[in-house]
């Protein structure tokens, strides 16, 4: 993982909403990860096509539902890039000049989701409530 990569989740906003989905977390934080890769993909192909009006649908999805989750960072980029889609449109031109961030765009869902799924996924070690690894005698699965 990057230097950048260890601030992609407002940790405060992903415990809110974990609370505030209860039961339903885990099924909606899977729609996320379906939906931001169909999102980033869209994206993608808008900009091979040079179609700057296929750009602004897949990124306002993937803005909103990235804040659901507290990844402000992929939101930030997801709504540069509608934004900027949207006046590509206004002004008819077509949107090469965000290749950079389409680039980065897939970099940072996939950093985002590889943090999600280290959070969320039971199988992960962490630290005790102290910073302190388990010892042999307490991991989970030890004969």
């Amino acid at each position: 993982m990057s230097l950048n990569a260890q601030n992609l989740i407002d940790w405060e906003e992903f415990n809110a909403a974990r609370e505030q989905l209860g039961a339903n977390f885990a099924r909606i934080l899977q729609y996320f990860k379906e939906d931001g890769i169909t999102s980033l993909e869209a994206v993608e192909r808008a900009m091979h096509e040079r179609n700057s009006a296929g750009l602004i649908s897949p990124a306002h999805t993937l803005k909103g539902e990235s804040l659901q989750f507290g990844a402000q960072k992929l939101s930030n980029l997801a709504e540069k890039i509608e934004m900027a889609g949207r006046h590509f449109v206004e002004t008819r031109s077509t949107p090469e000049e965000l290749v950079p961030d389409v680039v980065r765009l897939r970099t940072l869902l996939e950093q985002t989701l590889d943090q999600l799924e280290e959070a969320t996924n039971p199988l992960v070690e962490r630290p005790s409530a102290f910073g302190e690894k388990k010892t042999a005698n307490q991991q989970f699965g030890r004969l």
